[in-house]
């Protein structure tokens, strides 16, 4: 083929994972005969590399050429522009936002429990001093009940003897079957 007749593109590298091959894209717009909206279209180009030098996201100027395999038609002329991209797989970044959500929050969390005891503690000392004169006047009343609950006691004292009483009665069915 005539280099005259060559055709040529500039295109987006969107991979490199191949040796000596990068696909690039070239994307545009055209109008729909009918209905005259505009469309996106997309055409894809296996482009020889010898010394791969691509990286994703680089504008490159690619040349048509002989065939160098099956679907590798087009070569690399030259590379117009570098675009970093970071070098990190989809996974990394999950955990990295899994981390950056969770943390602000449970940093938060713990901010407002700091918050609530120190208000609990700005309470507390106000709170305390009706509290314990509530609490005096309620002590007073179970030491009333303790006292009263001391005579029972004694109570349970007298009903030994009874129980001393019981073994007479004991005794009685015996007198009974003497009697017999």
């Amino acid at each position: 083929m005539a280099k005259i007749m060559r055709k040529g593109r500039i295109g987006e590298v969107v991979r490199t994972n191949q040796d000596k091959t990068a696909i690039v894209e070239m994307i545009w717009k055209q109008r729909h005969r009918l209905y005259h909206k505009q469309m996106r279209r997309v055409a894809r180009f296996y482009v020889h590399d010898p010394e791969n030098q691509c990286r994703l996201g680089d504008t490159v100027r690619i040349e048509e050429t002989r065939p160098i395999s099956k679907t590798k038609h087009w070569r690399l002329m030259e590379i117009l522009e570098r675009k970093q991209v970071a070098d990190v797989r989809p996974i990394d970044l999950e955990s990295d936002v899994a981390l950056e959500i969770t943390q602000p929050r449970i940093l938060a969390a713990e901010a407002r429990a700091e918050a609530a005891e120190s208000a609990e503690e700005a309470v507390d000392p106000e709170a305390e001093e009706p509290e314990e004169e509530a609490v005096g006047s309620e002590a007073e009343e179970p030491e009333e009940e303790a006292v009263e609950e001391e005579p029972e006691p004694e109570e349970e004292a007298a009903d030994e003897p009874d129980a001393t009483e019981e073994a007479p009665e004991a005794d009685a069915p015996d007198e009974q079957e003497e009697e017999k």
